[in-house]
């Protein structure tokens, strides 16, 4: 169940890393770019390689029937999920941005530069239990603190901690030869199928295509790519 609210993130690169950077990564190295387009040739524009993308969408009745659709698949047919996947539930609102960013880098602590706060959480929290890990993020006063700091760096301006925000982000990423969707709103996370670092971003635009078919209409999706910069 979703209790604290927290101010939600813009899906900004910019403000993206400079949260990522007071949380401890070397964005000297690694930083979030802008995905200016989900065809090949615009891919291509994204640094290589990159290892995660945080998709940021409307939810509509079209999306939600078909996650429900979805997680009643997987726990009547099962699914494949490796043991080193790092996963958390959304319990905060608004939390949504943060999430998708613990989940980019939790998984991706062998290659990335992280030290700090966000190290420190990763590490404490990666053999708890999903409600454990939740508990623990409504206690890290460090980083509700970041978050708050950087929700107010954005463009546009934040609303109240009490509006209803209807976007919400996810990550994707490449674990152990799959591709996941980490979404803190569901129970557990979801194998897109096999991929690799070198079809990554490929694989994750398809399943960004698949959520932009939920809203065909809508200019409100927004995707970016944790790539390697240096």
């Amino acid at each position: 169940m979703i209790g604290d609210r927290w101010l939600p993130l813009e899906s900004n690169p910019d403000v993206m890393n400079r949260y990522i950077k007071a949380l401890g990564v070397d964005t000297d190295k690694w930083k979030f770019v802008d995905v200016y387009g989900l065809d090949d040739e615009l891919l291509e524009m994204v640094p290589h390689p990159a290892c995660a993308i945080l998709l940021l969408f409307p939810i509509n009745s079209n999306y939600e029937k078909n996650r429900i659709e979805e997680e009643e698949k997987v726990r009547s047919e099962g699914q494949f999920v490796s043991s080193c996947l790092y996963f958390m539930p959304q319990t905060i609102s608004n939390a949504c941005g943060t999430l998708g960013v613990i989940h980019a880098i939790a998984n991706n602590m062998e290659v990335l530069q992280c030290e700090g706060l966000l190290k420190a959480f990763i590490e404490q929290s990666k053999d708890l239990s999903l409600s454990e890990k939740a508990l623990m993020l409504q206690n890290d006063s460090g980083i509700t603190s970041c978050h708050d700091s950087s929700a107010l760096e954005g463009q546009t301006l934040a609303p109240s901690r009490e509006e209803s925000v209807n976007l919400h982000f996810i990550a994707l990423v490449q674990k152990e030869g799959y591709l996941y969707e980490l979404d803190g709103r569901r129970p557990f996370p979801i194998n897109h199928g096999r991929s690799n670092e070198e079809t990554f971003l490929k694989d994750a635009a398809i399943v960004c295509k698949k959520f932009m078919e939920f809203d065909k209409e809508s200019l409100q999706f927004n995707v970016v790519a944790l790539a390697k910069v240096n």
